[in-house]
């Protein structure tokens, strides 16, 4: 190699460093913090962390309380001169819609419109099941009370003997009933 072209290789690396520039200037090596090439990639070895981002890795529901949407609704409403509204949307960071939203809430029942609701598939049940379910429940609370009307009977046999009343054993059949 001559030495002419050594000097266009320094030369050809010198142009790929970010040119200096004059304040206000925008320009793409600027906005992205160093030269690239026409593919947008980098050059040269640069460490850039993207821990300080102010974006957050994964975005998180704003969720608002009873109290709060209350709040804000009552605010709005005692808001008589003009711009109040948007001067409280704008001071807590809500959307019109918000309010919109609440206020229709608050019309068809404060407390159970501001309650939190569980999201997502409601839950359907056959009516069969249904009813099979109130049948258990029935037979089990009839199966105590017979459990407890067996055990009154059984006293009172005990007590009627020891009285010298005894009560004739009597056999039910149960397939009769």
């Amino acid at each position: 190699m001559s030495k002419t072209n050594v000097r266009r290789m320094e030369l050809n690396a010198a142009e790929l460093e970010a040119p200096e520039r004059r304040e206000g200037e925008r320009s793409e090596p600027d906005r992205s913090a160093g030269a690239s090439n026409s593919a947008g990639a980098r050059l040269g070895n640069s460490t850039s962390s993207f821990a300080d981002s102010e974006v957050s890795a994964k975005a998180q529901r704003r969720r608002f309380t009873a109290d709060y949407k209350r709040s804000i609704v009552e605010q709005a409403d005692a808001g008589q001169d003009s711009g109040a509204i948007g001067e409280l949307l704008r001071r807590e960071g809500l959307y019109s819609s918000h309010l919109s939203t609440w206020r229709r809430q608050c019309r068809q029942g404060e407390l159970a419109a501001l309650a939190p609701k569980k999201r997502g598939r409601k839950l359907t049940l056959n009516p069969l099941v249904v009813e099979n379910r109130k049948l258990l429940v029935a037979n089990a609370g009839l199966s105590k009370r017979l459990e407890n009307a067996e055990l009154i009977i059984e006293v009172q046999k005990k007590l009627a003997a020891l009285l010298g009343n005894p009560i004739p054993e009597t056999k039910i059949d149960e397939e009769s009933e």
